[in-house]
């Protein structure tokens, strides 16, 4: 079994900037520019705290990229800083072209999700890549423990796009709830994506199991509707271990009153 350690902690401006493609100096330089009309370089050099003699090769970079223009001020040159809309325009230029090569890269692509392997996830950056695998892998999930993590107000925007998603691929989320959720967040068991029951007072916890095609994910963190700031997921992928608490679910499932289980 290979074992990954992946952690995601909180971001900067900065960290994020240097995602989107713009360099630690760029990204010091265009945020000094946001809160002013317009700048000489001197100004720029003192508000970023970038030496002088490297502001001029990133402020070249950001006008390239399209997120500072350059305006003459009594004979004198001045920099302006775009509306920060345009790195979303950056985002989606990097998007667009990566599409064009992705077939090409999934055609080379020797699968490894057919390997036991296991990693960890955390932060809320974290529980949103485990949202992502759910939709990756296109399979029913079985949530033992649920907790309506997903509703974490962080995950709002998230949330939209993929309920949407797992509409789209016809997903079907099989939860056992803790029974906290029937009066703290009713709202979330009229969901109609959503086929569940409510699990006794007693067995409520902190925790969760998911299950969904050959991933097993553990939790610690959870709270209802709300996830710790550094929730901790712990994934296992394995077809094995995986059939083995479907088959548990199955079983809790049909134990617990109302129908039995049903797909």
């Amino acid at each position: 079994m290979v074992v990954i350690v992946i952690t995601i902690d909180n971001m900067t401006h900065e960290d994020i900037l240097r995602e989107v493609g713009l360099s630690t100096n760029e990204s010091k330089v265009y945020e000094s520019l946001l809160g002013l009309e317009h700048a000489h370089i001197d100004l720029i050099a003192v508000r970023s705290k970038v030496h002088r003699r490297n502001i001029y090769d990133s402020i070249a970079k950001l006008v390239e990229k399209g997120l500072v223009t350059e305006v003459i001020i009594e004979g004198k040159k001045h920099y302006r800083a775009i509306n920060p809309s345009r790195l979303m325009d950056i985002v989606a230029e990097k998007e667009k072209r990566l599409g064009k090569i992705l077939p090409d890269l999934q055609s080379k692509f020797v699968t490894a999700v057919a390997k036991e392997q296991a990693y960890v996830y955390k932060g809320i950056r974290g529980f949103r890549n485990y949202m992502q695998d759910i939709l990756d892998v296109g399979k029913d999930g079985y949530f033992i423990g649920a907790k309506g993590g997903w509703f974490d107000e962080r995950l709002a925007n998230y949330r939209i796009k993929f309920m949407q998603e797992s509409k789209k691929k016809r997903l079907k989320h099989y939860h056992l709830f803790d029974y906290e959720m029937k009066e703290k967040m009713p709202y979330v068991l009229k969901q109609s994506e959503f086929f569940y029951k409510l699990l006794p007072k007693e067995y409520s916890t902190t925790s969760a199991i998911d299950v969904f095609g050959d991933y097993v994910v553990t939790f610690t963190g959870l709270n209802i509707g709300k996830l710790d700031d550094d929730i901790t997921q712990f994934v296992i992928v394995s077809k094995g271990l995986a059939d083995a608490y479907r088959t548990w679910f199955r079983m809790i499932w049909d134990i617990l009153p109302g129908e039995k289980f049903k797909e």
